[in-house]
């Protein structure tokens, strides 16, 4: 039997399809795997935001139809691609070690982001990094910035911006990693949920992959994605509201952190939970739950009344 991979053409997706199936002949000697190489609506529709075409899920719709519809076996995604709704007879078989989930800033005439200049034109795809950019420096000038990573890249120079914000993992995994000029800590940019951790899918009924993908489960891993997608469930977030969660194993707890503000962050509404690994949905259903509370509903349906 092949082993069919489902996944985009990017150069990180493929990378990542590679990845796994490099990772599943090692584990399964004489195992033959072949790539599934697929263009998804949010790789063709590059000349508006994600918030304004469907959101990131046009990333994972058409590999997840690919899975459905038996043309593959296996999908590999960005998890911070997936929407908190994974398709009825599909599911999340294993997640692999996470990467450095941190956002890197990719500076063209400063550094760090501490230097950078009043009214900088900053470069990002992503509302979660506008916002908290924009929360702590409402000066900046936010330039949405889509494509590929090495396209993003280019566009920095293209543009003459003075700096862009990109997933560390990303770079690393494309050996970029020297274009960074500064790791950005939670606590000026918190990830998004699942950042820098690669989510593998299955069909719920074929046993036999399910089985091959468990070589490649991590369960710390599992632990922090289980806090994270709970929390981004509870508040039914997509692309068109800022949302960062993000879970950090302490021992045997984890400590959560999350947010939801306005895209031009003049609201972020911020809270934190500690508690048991094991019962990290909880953990992120609860902090969801208070977030709302304490003024995300108010966003969520301030943003949700605008349109996109």
């Amino acid at each position: 039997m092949t082993l069919r991979i489902a996944t985009r053409k990017s150069p990180l997706a493929l990378w990542q399809a590679h990845h796994v199936a490099d990772r599943l002949r090692q584990a399964h000697p004489g195992l033959e795997v072949a790539l599934v190489e697929m263009s998804t609506e949010g790789d063709r529709f590059l000349s508006a935001p994600l918030s304004q075409i469907g959101g990131k899920g046009l990333f994972v719709k058409e590999i997840e139809e690919a899975l459905l519809d038996g043309r593959a076996d296996v999908a590999v995604h960005s998890l911070k691609d997936m929407t908190s709704a994974i398709p009825q007879g599909l599911e999340l078989a294993a997640v692999a070690e996470r990467e450095d989930p941190r956002d890197a800033l990719v500076g063209r005439t400063v550094k760090r982001w501490v230097e950078l200049p009043r009214a900088a034109k900053v470069g990002t795809s992503s509302l979660r990094r506008a916002c908290q950019l924009k929360e702590k420096r409402p000066d900046l000038e936010i330039v949405p910035l889509r494509g590929n990573v090495q396209t993003r890249l280019r566009k920095v120079e293209e543009l003459s911006l003075d700096a862009a914000v990109l997933a560390h993992a990303g770079l690393k995994r494309l050996g970029l990693e020297w274009r960074a000029t500064e790791l950005l800590e939670a606590e000026v940019s918190l990830p998004a949920v699942g950042q820098g951790v690669l989510g593998i899918e299955a069909r719920s009924d074929d046993a036999e992959t399910k089985a091959r993908l468990a070589a490649l489960e991590h369960g710390p891993t599992r632990q922090v994605v289980a806090a994270e997608r709970a929390f981004l469930a509870k508040l039914e977030g997509g692309c068109t509201v800022p949302l960062a969660a993000y879970a950090v194993p302490q021992g045997g707890e984890l400590w959560l952190r999350g947010l939801i503000g306005r895209p031009d962050g003049t609201r972020v509404v911020r809270g934190e939970r500690r508690g048991p690994a094991a019962t990290g949905a909880h953990l992120g259903e609860d902090l969801a739950a208070e977030l709302l509370q304490r003024g995300g509903r108010e966003i969520l349906d301030a943003v949700g009344s605008q349109g996109p």
